[in-house]
């Protein structure tokens, strides 16, 4: 299954500031997280991955330090900082009621709380 570019941008940022909020990493693993989290059926490049974990940087969600690895390679770790931390929490509230108005539009025999959950 191809996944919209749109869709995948939009969920971008949220996606790698949750990979981070479970401890610091470094490109190639976070690449490797996001296979492993969508099973496979999103593959990110290189090359939208760092110019995101700039961006992160610069607006301060991230930061980075350089470490080195047990075999002698330099690998660039990157960190959800508090400000990172505040904006995926307003990210998930955002998403949460996306998904509930296509939870709604998609099952609308499902009852849905009054008010939504988010």
């Amino acid at each position: 299954m191809r996944i919209d570019k749109d869709l995948v941008a939009a969920s971008a940022t949220p996606l790698v500031l949750g990979i981070l909020l479970e401890g610091e990493s470094y490109g190639y693993a976070i690449l490797k997280r996001v296979d492993e989290l969508s099973d496979g059926r999103l593959s990110w490049t290189d090359g939208m991955l760092y110019p995101l974990l700039h961006r992160l940087e610069r607006v301060g969600h991230v930061s980075s330090s350089w470490h080195t690895a047990e075999t002698g390679r330099r690998r660039k770790l990157y960190a959800i900082t508090a400000h990172g931390r505040r904006a995926l929490a307003d990210r998930q509230s955002q998403w949460a009621v996306v998904s509930e108005a296509l939870d709604r539009i998609w099952n609308p025999m499902t009852p849905h709380p009054a008010g939504g959950a988010a």
